[in-house]
């Protein structure tokens, strides 16, 4: 049986036990474990030059864990002490997930769906500007930039756009309700064209472009297949779309005739318009994606149509990108899309308290220095030092019983931590001091290096209480 030593500091170390000793408390526990107190009072302090200094060589083990904020080259640990060293979950509560998911990895690389992203304004837009949106959107997933056009709206740059994106490398479509424009696209060298009908298959035997199949309407389903029966006889590469309505404006239904279109056709590509959900229901649009994103995954769906329009829609095409690769995930390995990643849960936390008030309470006892500690439980905020333990619902109810009202810079960074801690408790999320609160894939936040060393944040240095 493996056995792993996991390395911790002072205030941890009980809890610690309690994680490990549950985990293990079976007759056919996947491990045995030791426990190390590395020697510092916050194991997020801990770095890799110190545990080089403070844990002998060699070790009777076959692993160690290390704390996951621990900082340096946890490689060169691992040559130091000859056996594999890991850094851990941030929070040692996630122990029993991080083993599960260790033992049950999946990857998210893969995806089944083309994201088609629409610049919905291009004709008012200059050919630079149409290239730098494209830029953006292909940075968070895009695969196909959609040149959108606009009715009775001259776009006499539509030719420039097409080749100014295609020497960029992207691949591009035309959309159009304007059969003369979509010939204009597809010689201009787009690789589709959205969209034509029955009565506009003319403009595909002019251009090599691959077109996408709408219906004359949206409730004509026999032109639809009119309009790819069409498509076979010529033996032509198509996407067939039998467009996603709003609600409440038969989107429903919508979704029955996709399921039906499926049913007909079992090998045809098909596109789900998706726009017209995320940009016209004011809600998040994350949890739209990743339930659109399933129904794609079930019917097997070739391709989605998205925009950023409405600010709230700002992310759609990066959310859409994870949509479809968790729930790509999902539909490969036959599993629930849960515990797969956290990127969609934009508002709320699956685990946003890890520490009941009863843990909290006994670790403030331990605390003999004056450097505030924030954390959050179910019931609310606890803020604790030497002093003692202070526990409320918001910031403002704290913050005076603090009596930081003489040291500006504390005062501020406690005010910031403290404001934090509410949101966090209000939301349901997880909250970790000096950290910035998670909103998974809806705010870009850079890597964090752990290879690289960091000074402490300010809460751990010696501030006036």
């Amino acid at each position: 049986m493996e056995h792993i030593v996991f390395l911790t500091g002072h205030l941890a170390e009980p809890q610690l036990h309690k994680v490990l000793a549950a985990m293990t408390d079976t007759a056919d526990a996947p491990f045995t474990w030791e426990v190390r107190d590395v020697g510092v009072q916050v194991a997020a302090l801990m770095t890799a030059d110190l545990i080089r200094r403070r844990v002998p060589a060699p070790l009777q083990a076959q692993r160690m864990i290390v704390p996951g904020r621990c900082r340096g080259d946890i490689d060169a640990l691992s040559a130091h002490y000859a056996l594999p060293v890991q850094r851990g979950p941030e929070e040692m509560k996630d122990l029993p997930r991080f083993f599960n998911q260790r033992a049950q990895p999946v990857g998210l690389s893969q995806r089944s769906v083309e994201i088609f992203a629409e610049i919905v304004d291009a004709p008012r837009l200059s050919v630079a500007a149409i290239v730098e949106r494209a830029r953006a959107l292909a940075r968070d997933g895009a695969d196909v930039i959609d040149v959108g056009c606009l009715p009775e709206t001259p776009f006499a740059h539509l030719e420039d756009s097409v080749r100014a994106l295609k020497r960029e490398g992207f691949r591009v479509s035309v959309d159009s309700v304007d059969a003369q424009e979509l010939l204009r696209g597809g010689r201009a060298g787009a690789d589709f064209l959205l969209s034509l009908t029955a009565d506009t298959l003319w403009v595909a035997d002019e251009v090599a472009a691959t077109p996408v199949l709408i219906p004359r309407t949206p409730t004509d389903v026999a032109s639809l297949d009119e309009a790819i029966a069409g498509m076979q006889q010529r033996g032509r590469a198509f996407i067939a779309d039998p467009i996603l309505d709003p609600i409440p404006f038969g989107f429903t239904a919508s979704i029955v005739r996709l399921h039906a279109l499926r049913q007909r056709f079992a090998d045809v590509p098909i596109m789900m318009g998706i726009g017209n959900l995320t940009e016209l229901v004011e809600a998040d649009t994350s949890g739209i994606n990743a339930l659109l994103l399933g129904i794609a995954a079930e019917l097997n769906v070739s391709a989605v149509l998205t925009t950023q329009v409405s600010a709230h829609a700002r992310r759609a095409v990066r959310e859409a990108d994870w949509a479809r690769r968790i729930m790509h995930a999902a539909a490969s390995e036959r599993r629930l899309p849960k515990g797969l990643s956290d990127a969609l849960m934009t508002l709320h936390a699956k685990h946003p308290f890890p520490d009941s008030p009863e843990e909290i309470t006994t670790t403030a006892a331990q605390v003999r220095d004056p450097n505030f500690r924030v954390q959050v439980s179910a019931e609310g905020l606890y803020v604790y030092n030497r002093d003692g333990l202070r526990t409320g619902q918001g910031a403002f109810e704290l913050w005076p019983q603090l009596k930081l009202q003489h040291d500006a810079s504390h005062a501020f960074y406690m005010g910031v931590e403290l404001a934090h801690a509410e949101i966090a408790w209000r939301l349901g999320k997880r909250y970790v001091q000096d950290q910035p609160l998670d909103w998974g894939c809806a705010v870009e936040r850079e890597a964090d290096d752990l290879n690289a060393w960091c000074a402490p944040g300010t809460t751990m240095k010696n501030n006036a209480s």
